[in-house]
């Protein structure tokens, strides 16, 4: 928890994924966490550590991260996201600052997270102002076959044929709570899924097998045989990154209230 001398402040973040190797501190990689905390340190003449609600991968947007950090007494919330965004290089943005309670950590304390994902399929998904954020398919698809494929989605399943990587400690299980198609501003959809947790470059394997179903090259009940535990059935591809926005992350209302009964990473130094 925060110290004497300090106290937690918590942040919602926005940026470009485009020119970072995803949130996380790298050895010799631009990160989004690294030129946060590079930032912090220098304003507050000491190392720093800014814990992030997860991580995204190389590339993946965001319009709602949520972190934390602890931080000396004579920085308010407002003072710092002032500061720290006169700092920090144009691609990535902290939109709001408050008060965290003390044993709030952003990634222990979530409930949810929610991401969007953009595909264009109007020919102006090729423009260089729309391109580097959505999946530009410039191509029909049939969206009531889409949508019969994601409904499957939503609920409790082992999303292990959508993981890249397992997380054998936690388990493939995932609780998708909402997962729906929309419109894209006249140029193409959105896809919109939330859930208690997801593995690594989950939304993007959904993504790229659904829109397969929506060029005829699968039938949605491909979904289902996916979603069952120990199938040998194959996913489509991966949708490509820079279409995909962290979006929200979900706490409790008494998050960070009480000490936690697990530790996680300490946010300071």
């Amino acid at each position: 928890m925060a110290t004497s001398d300090r106290h937690r402040i918590r942040f919602i973040i926005h940026y470009d994924g485009r020119g970072f190797h995803g949130w996380q501190v790298q050895p010799d990689q631009r990160t989004v966490q690294g030129e946060l905390e590079r930032v912090l340190a220098k304003l507050t003449n000491g190392p720093a550590t800014i814990v992030g609600s997860g991580r995204t991968d190389r590339g993946v947007h965001a319009l709602g991260q949520v972190a934390a950090a602890d931080v000396p007494l004579r920085w308010t919330p407002q003072a710092l996201r002032r500061a720290m965004n006169a700092l920090l290089p144009e691609d990535v943005w902290i939109a709001d600052a408050e008060f965290a309670t003390p044993y709030f950590h952003p990634r222990y304390d979530a409930t949810s997270r929610s991401y969007v994902y953009r595909i264009g399929l109007a020919s102006e998904a090729d423009s260089p102002f729309r391109a580097p954020w959505c999946w530009p398919l410039v191509r029909p698809v049939d969206l009531l076959a889409m949508e019969r494929a994601t409904a499957m989605i939503v609920g409790e399943h082992s999303f292990k044929a959508f993981a890249k990587a397992g997380q054998e400690e936690r388990g493939d299980r995932c609780t998708v709570l909402e997962a729906r198609w929309a419109p894209w501003e006249g140029i193409g959809l959105e896809f919109h899924v939330t859930a208690n947790r997801f593995l690594h470059h989950m939304v993007r394997y959904l993504v790229g097998t659904v829109v397969d179903v929506g060029l005829g090259q699968r039938p949605p009940e491909v979904m289902e045989s996916l979603l069952t535990e120990g199938t040998e059935e194959e996913t489509s591809p991966p949708a490509p990154a820079e279409g995909l926005f962290l979006t929200a992350v979900s706490y409790p209302a008494d998050a960070g209230t009480k000490p936690p009964r697990r530790r996680g990473p300490q946010l300071v130094p």
